[in-house]
């Protein structure tokens, strides 16, 4: 008996697939799916938010010293003339950063290996690339997800049947994070 569904696809597109829909799952906090794809995809997302709750606290906080460009009243930046030539004006700030220790670094690059990066895009400028911006979905497991379920043992997904899709009669379902 085979460990997983094959889903009618070959490997490539089954991994697509199932990457793709794990990371919607994550992004959006449920998706509507046929049965057996929700099956598979359940395995995958409840295995990373139970990586992401094992290493949730396992960072430290370091303070560095940064170099930021300073920036006028309109959000430009500030140029100065030095040697004849236009030089931008640097300002030295301390920013506290979350540095993982080697697990938990570990732990993210395997998410990774998993999620597909995610880009939001706002509603005026549908269509466009200005003001988009990239979503850090691990992140999110870390911050987000994983405190939610601290205190759960598995069972992070829930699997509700809605009913048969009208053009194929396949069997859909709702799953989400509880």
């Amino acid at each position: 008996m085979a460990k997983y569904r094959k889903l009618g696809r070959t490997s490539s597109q089954r991994k697509a697939l199932l990457r793709n829909q794990v990371t919607n799952l994550l992004y959006h906090g449920k998706i509507v799916t046929t049965e057996a794809k929700a099956k598979e995809v359940k395995k995958i997302a409840e295995g990373l938010i139970a990586l992401a709750v094992k290493e949730k606290d396992n960072f430290e906080t370091v303070t560095i010293t940064a170099k930021v460009a300073r920036k006028d009243a309109d959000g430009k930046r500030v140029k100065e003339v030095v040697d004849g030539k236009k030089k931008t004006v640097y300002d030295e700030v301390e920013k506290e950063i979350k540095k993982d220790l080697p697990s938990r670094l570990h732990a993210r690059h395997q998410m990774l290996k998993v999620l597909y990066p995610v880009t939001e895009v706002p509603k005026e400028n549908k269509g466009k690339k200005r003001n988009t911006k990239e979503v850090d979905l691990v992140a999110k497991l870390f911050d987000e997800i994983a405190p939610k379920y601290v205190d759960r043992n598995g069972g992070y997904t829930r699997i509700v049947k809605i009913g048969q899709r009208k053009g194929d009669g396949a069997l859909e379902v709702l799953l989400e994070l509880v």
